[in-house]
């Protein structure tokens, strides 16, 4: 008859292969975790500088002057200049741009106006941040989840683009610095 305490070794055994193969696959895991989140903040940086080459040149500050020197000289000439097709061009105030002083609400959507109005007066009347479920009751939308989901999307754009601070998980308030429709200060 098998001693109880050699039983017992053979199970600690066994439960202690099993914590290595575990160990084992959460290591794996952990190493396509980095790599996934590495090739999602690269995804989402080519995006971010996606935009800013389409964004038209007075709304990122670029010198028009600096833009009409990389034209070739021929550019008078008729037919030597590229045609965009209009529905290649990006649409005036169809994206968020980076928030920087002196920026006004303007350059924004209607959209992406109206959030920041909602955060910006819950902020003026000492409310605290907003959620989405409550933009979007505001807004006099159905509170369900499809138009509280792009209600958030626009949000966190906005606080990647430096428009709103997220102080806590899907809760919004204007930035610091962006304090006005009028202008961005």
């Amino acid at each position: 008859m098998p001693s109880v305490v050699g039983l017992l070794e053979q199970r600690e055994l066994g439960a202690r292969r099993r914590v290595d193969e575990l160990r084992e696959e959460a290591d794996r895991i952990q190493a396509e975790l980095a790599v996934a989140e590495r090739e999602w903040k690269e995804w989402a940086i080519a995006r971010s500088r996606v935009g800013e080459v389409l964004a038209p040149a007075d709304e990122t500050g670029q010198d028009h002057a600096r833009a009409d020197r990389s034209v070739p000289a021929a550019e008078g000439q008729p037919g030597t200049t590229p045609q965009v097709p209009e529905a290649a061009k990006p649409k005036p105030k169809s994206h968020v741009l980076m928030w920087r002083e002196g920026l006004a609400w303007s350059v924004l959507s209607v959209d992406y106006q109206r959030i920041l109005q909602v955060t910006a007066d819950r902020a003026r009347l000492g409310q605290g941040p907003v959620t989405c479920q409550e933009m979007a009751a505001t807004f006099g939308m159905d509170v369900v989840p499809a138009g509280v989901e792009a209600l958030r999307l626009k949000a966190k754009r906005l606080v990647a683009r430096g428009w709103l601070a997220e102080p806590a998980p899907g809760q919004f308030t204007p930035a610091p610095g962006v304090a006005s429709p009028g202008g961005g200060s």
